[in-house]
């Protein structure tokens, strides 16, 4: 079947709209590694898929899934001891006060879970967020999905703290970061004056979908400290930045603050559907009083199996300094790229997960969200898949399989300055 009758299937089938990737989509048949392949074996280097986060069909992975299949797979209403090994494994990767856990299946379902969890502990219903978020697909967790910055009922949003396009320019670091800490006191004040008791505030320590921003000095702790002044609960979403995306296991760590509560997703189970929130023991035990939670797939052995495994292959295959050495050799070699072309205006990230500012005026910093377009499609045909994200559209996402190699790293820099230049000229 060609990719034009699968489409029409897919459309007829799935409705049309349903969302796909390039202008020109890839029919995906196998992954192995950082590699994927198409129906006519064509390979593609995957810098893009985070739920594989060990790589595709890891072989340690997919064992641990077959043994436990074959074994035993029930929900959660019976006792057994690979899921509290699991979460006592899990729960001693994160800081100290997050002693508790609560496993789902989604990032969406996670990110419920810890709005429920805030609200049942604090009394309260507002919750902060940022103005270009995205936390997941149920009906309260898309209250927080791109609201802008109006006041929209328990719900506030900041603008994201961000350097590149500043609230203020010309202000120093530690000013910027007051104007945006401003902007959190503010949503919190709002809350008061109309009469909404406040919960909490719900990121992603990275801002992630916002693009990877160069998020101003000491704003991550700084805004926790005033969500817990005024009664509310700091939540992680670390459903992109855990797992050692960064170099390190979590978002948060990286931006030094200590949550209340975690939310975790997408890499979790490298494939299969894996999620889960890390909380403080006080605020685990209240929801489980009030709230008669419960999810027929979570919590299962089958999840505990291949999440374990994955945690396996993380720690014996020493992939956070992997993470670490690859991600900043790429981030180097980019910046090197960026002083020829000046669409590529910035570089910026942490570990494996880097974003690329495109802009059409060096000037205005005028955002060219076709122009990101155009080099994701163009790097496709070459074999390499990307995507393009943020809150203006315009910021190239490099987010490959924590087994990514400086081999890889070259392969990929290589096509890309070989686009640049198709595009632009050379630098």
């Amino acid at each position: 079947m060609s990719t034009t009758e699968l489409l029409a299937r897919r459309q007829r089938l799935l409705g049309v709209g349903t969302p796909l990737f390039y202008e020109e989509p890839v029919n995906i048949v196998r992954g192995d590694g950082v590699w994927l392949f198409d129906a006519d074996g064509r390979r593609y280097l995957d810098m893009y898929n985070n739920v594989p986060c060990v790589g595709h069909a890891h072989p340690r992975v997919v064992e641990a899934m077959r043994v436990q299949a074959a074994t035993l797979n029930v929900h959660s209403r019976y006792l057994h001891s690979g899921i509290l090994d699991y979460a006592e494994r899990l729960l001693n990767l994160h800081a100290a006060p997050l002693t508790r856990a609560v496993f789902a299946c989604t990032g969406t379902e996670a990110n419920e879970v810890a709005l429920q969890m805030a609200r049942t502990a604090t009394g309260g219903r507002g919750i902060i967020c940022t103005d270009a978020a995205y936390h997941g697909n149920s009906a309260e967790v898309a209250k927080l999905t791109r609201v802008g910055q109006a006041a929209k009922g328990d719900v506030r949003a900041i603008p994201f703290p961000q350097s590149y396009r500043p609230l203020r320019e010309g202000v120093s670091s530690r000013d910027l970061t007051d104007l945006y800490l401003a902007e959190v006191q503010a949503a919190i004040n709002g809350f008061a004056a109309d009469g909404i008791p406040f919960a909490g505030m719900l990121v992603c320590p990275l801002l992630a979908n916002e693009g990877l921003p160069d998020i101003p000095e000491g704003f991550m702790p700084q805004a926790a400290a005033l969500v817990r002044q005024a009664g509310g609960l700091f939540i992680a979403d670390e459903v992109q930045a855990g797992f050692g995306r960064t170099g390190r296991w979590w978002g948060y760590d990286v931006m030094e603050v200590e949550p209340d509560i975690a939310t975790m997703g997408k890499p979790m189970g490298n494939g299969l559907p894996l999620s889960g929130v890390a909380a403080r023991s006080d605020l685990v035990n209240t929801f489980r009083e009030h709230v008669r939670y419960f999810n027929t797939f979570a919590s299962s052995p089958l999840q505990a199996a291949v999440g374990m495994a994955v945690l396996d292959v993380i720690e014996q295959e020493d992939l956070l300094a992997n993470v670490t050495e690859v991600g900043g050799y790429l981030r180097n070699e980019l910046r090197g790229l960026q002083e020829r072309y000046d669409p590529l205006a910035d570089v910026r990230g942490h570990g494996l997960f880097i974003g690329l500012e495109w802009i059409g005026g060096a000037t205005a910093k005028t955002p060219d969200r076709e122009g990101a377009i155009q080099v994701v499609n163009r790097l496709k045909h070459k074999g390499f898949l990307m995507g393009h994200a943020g809150a203006l559209g315009n910021v190239l996402k490099i987010r490959p399989p924590l087994v990514f190699k400086r081999e890889h790293a070259d392969s990929f820099l290589t096509a890309f300055d070989e686009t640049m230049r198709e595009l632009y000229g050379a630098g």
